[in-house]
């Protein structure tokens, strides 16, 4: 199986891309959907009654806002993570047409970098908030300094200039014919 074209591996990824990308949608309207209904209308479950009988009266007046609040978070990340997958799906469309040294796929992946970028600082954002939050079950906050992501910013960020290099190479090949 070829790697670039229509019939190609790059193809197949696009079309997995694009269900995931649909799913995702769908589980942001509902996370958003659900952190309204968290706000407006009371919440019973038996999660809350246990934290409110240990916590207090006090509790019981925050939990619809903090589980607006969490499920505000989840949906951030969602839209995070959608934002680098409609750019990923852009770029194995062009991928999957052949040719994918163009320069818009040199800006999609300095937005991808980016974005992961941010998505890592809501990784360190929601660390602090949840030991906050919860700091007399928690305690302080353990930093742990993961390479692994702050890898991949950079394999990004490399991949953004091989497209460069390539989309010029590409441009200087079309003006020599």
């Amino acid at each position: 199986m070829r790697a670039l074209g229509p019939g190609s591996v790059s193809s197949v990824l696009k079309l997995v891309l694009d269900v995931v990308s649909f799913s995702l949608w769908v589980l942001l309207a509902v996370l958003l959907l659900a952190a309204f209904l968290a706000l407006v209308l009371p919440v019973d479950l038996d999660v809350w009654r246990d934290i409110v009988s240990q916590a207090g009266p006090a509790a019981a007046r925050a939990q619809g806002p903090m589980l607006a609040a969490g499920l505000a978070s989840f949906a951030a990340l969602a839209a995070v993570v959608q934002f680098i997958l409609n750019r990923l799906r852009r770029i194995f469309q062009t991928l999957t047409a052949g040719d994918p040294f163009q320069p818009e796929n040199v800006r999609r992946l300095r937005a991808i970098g980016f974005a992961l970028v941010v998505l890592e600082g809501f990784t360190y954002l929601f660390r602090v908030v949840v030991a906050w939050v919860f700091r007399d079950d928690v305690g302080a906050p353990k930093f742990t300094l993961d390479l692994t992501p702050w890898f991949a910013v950079l394999v990004v960020f490399v991949l953004a200039e091989v497209f460069r290099e390539g989309a010029r190479l590409r441009s200087e090949a079309e003006l020599t014919i």
